[in-house]
């Protein structure tokens, strides 16, 4: 075991003085690293650990994709929906894919106003809404004017600004490396 210096172990209590609680957060995974939805997982697991009723709905993943996390989460009384188009360069008419976007925010929204679930994840949101398929306005009014006990997980690479500003904790993953850079596929079972 390494010998450590006295100095390197934390003895002041980091926490604010005043530490209040939320009745709901928002929360909003992003960077170009693996991982965000992963994180966004295990909130759902504690949520549902609470018995807190939890939404999922993704942006990108149609409903013919059978990932693990769908699977185990549906299991476990998560409602879920798949309602993306896949990657957009597989797309035979992006006006379809926005269209289908357009539909799961009306989803998504109307999840959120309906303030049914304690825990709404919006996987993979940031992409449609730097695309302009989602209006961010609108994204950002339904996050500040959500019901108070409603908690969100927003998702995807380059969270735009407006994104960050109305979230309580944002997570910037990084890439240090990955092994599709080395020509390996996605893994079922680690990847999807």
């Amino acid at each position: 075991m390494p010998e450590r210096d006295a100095a390197d172990i934390p003895t002041d209590d980091p926490r604010p003085k005043e530490l209040q609680r939320a009745a709901s957060l928002v929360l909003v995974n992003t960077g170009p690293g693996k991982g965000k939805t992963s994180a966004a997982m295990g909130v759902v697991m504690r949520a549902v650990a609470r018995d807190w009723p939890v939404g999922v709905v993704q942006f990108l993943k149609s409903g013919t994709w059978r990932t693990g996390e769908e699977k185990v989460c549906r299991q476990l009384g998560v409602d879920w929906w798949a309602e993306g188009e896949g990657f957009t360069w597989d797309s035979e008419d992006l006006t379809v894919d926005e269209a289908v976007a357009a539909g799961a925010w009306d989803r998504a929204r109307s999840l959120i106003h309906a303030g049914n679930h304690r825990l709404v994840v919006l996987d993979e949101v940031t992409y449609p809404i730097n695309w302009g398929w989602i209006d961010i306005d609108d994204a950002v009014r339904t996050i500040q004017e959500r019901p108070e006990q409603v908690s969100i997980i927003c998702t995807g690479r380059n969270a735009p600004q407006a994104l960050i500003d109305v979230a309580d904790t944002v997570s910037e993953i990084g890439e240090a490396k990955h092994a599709y850079k080395a020509g390996i596929r996605a893994k079922k079972g680690i990847d999807f």
